[in-house]
């Protein structure tokens, strides 16, 4: 899965940006408690625990 992809699955799921700096971004959304951060780069491929952590702070459960 590539950045561009998660970031994708994270604004159909509700998430908005809240705040950036360089290649850091802060996702939240109305009613959860913490921001999500995504180290953005866009089409390179995201470590796997990567993946797992970022949509796992989004409570985000994916079907392989």
């Amino acid at each position: 899965m590539k950045f561009s992809e998660v970031v994708r699955l994270l604004e159909t799921n509700g998430f908005k940006i809240i705040k950036e700096k360089g290649s850091i971004r802060y996702y939240g959304k109305p009613g959860w408690d913490k921001l999500v951060r995504v180290d953005y780069h866009g089409s390179k491929e995201v470590p796997k625990g990567t993946c797992h952590a970022i949509l796992k702070a989004a409570g985000i459960k994916r079907k392989q």
